[in-house]
């Protein structure tokens, strides 16, 4: 069994998929890709993801879509860090006002994402 935590991706775009599984596990976490709100959904144990780091925009479900069905769904939830290049003030206001812990433009900074993605944990 892996102690390091496990960060669920939920992003439409494969290679920002890929460019984070490296930068995570580069840091010590595991991490699980997901191409779509979607296909995360369809994940039936969830208990084990320590945050999710969450894209806005998507095709389907959106990421704030998402952020909406998981708190409607009770129960504990991982934090969430949205990555978005639509970061204007009534996205970051619906966003951090449905409990997310984060909203960064992209293109991320690797060193900030991984601060807020430790900050976001350990108040988990």
């Amino acid at each position: 069994m892996s102690h390091e935590p496990l960060i669920a991706v939920v992003d439409d775009d494969e290679a920002i998929r890929e460019a984070l599984d490296d930068l995570l596990k580069s840091a010590g976490f595991r991490c699980q890709p997901f191409g779509s709100a979607e296909d995360f959904l369809a994940r039936a144990d969830r208990a084990d993801i320590a945050c999710i780091i969450l894209d806005v925009r998507m095709p389907g479900l959106s990421g704030l879509e998402l952020q909406e069905r998981l708190n409607a769904a009770g129960g504990v939830r991982p934090p969430i860090l949205f990555m978005t290049s639509y970061a204007d003030a009534a996205t970051r206001s619906r966003a951090l006002g449905g409990g997310a812990r984060d909203l960064l433009g992209k293109p991320v900074d690797d060193h900030i994402l991984i601060d807020s993605l430790n900050a976001a944990i350990a108040g988990r």
